[in-house]
């Protein structure tokens, strides 16, 4: 099992920038696929990035494209969303996901039945 913390969510104007954090505990880290997900008032999940066990492969959600970046340190159990050029669209609850994966190093998910273990999620607020 592994335990997932988020940080680094606020409030922050349109245009700017924020970082969030997951911290991971509890098992071996670079076994779990990562992923970020997001969730407005009144609006389902939606998939924000996800992240392969060693870094080769990174896919992003359309709505964030060339915008959000995604990253991980294995040595140290974390993962980052680095947030550029915000949106007030973009305010929502941010999550962070994991997802056991033994095999394939370079695989990614999109789909947030994938995941197994789930942080309590980070407010990110954008004012206009």
């Amino acid at each position: 099992q592994v335990q997932l913390v988020e940080s680094g969510g606020g409030l922050v104007q349109a245009g700017g920038s924020l970082t969030l954090s997951c911290a991971a505990s509890g098992s071996t880290f670079s076994s779990y696929v990562m992923g970020w997900f997001r969730q407005a008032p009144g609006k389902e999940r939606e998939f924000v990035a996800g992240i392969s066990r060693i870094s080769t492969r990174k896919i992003y959600g359309d709505s964030v494209k060339g915008r959000f970046t995604i990253s991980r340190d294995n040595a140290k159990n974390t993962v980052h969303l680095q947030m550029n050029s915000l949106k007030p669209e973009d305010t929502a609850v941010y999550y962070c996901a994991a997802k056991g994966e033994p095999v394939y190093v370079h695989l990614v998910y999109v789909q947030s039945s994938a995941y197994n273990y789930w942080g309590q999620g980070t407010q990110v607020t954008v004012s206009s």
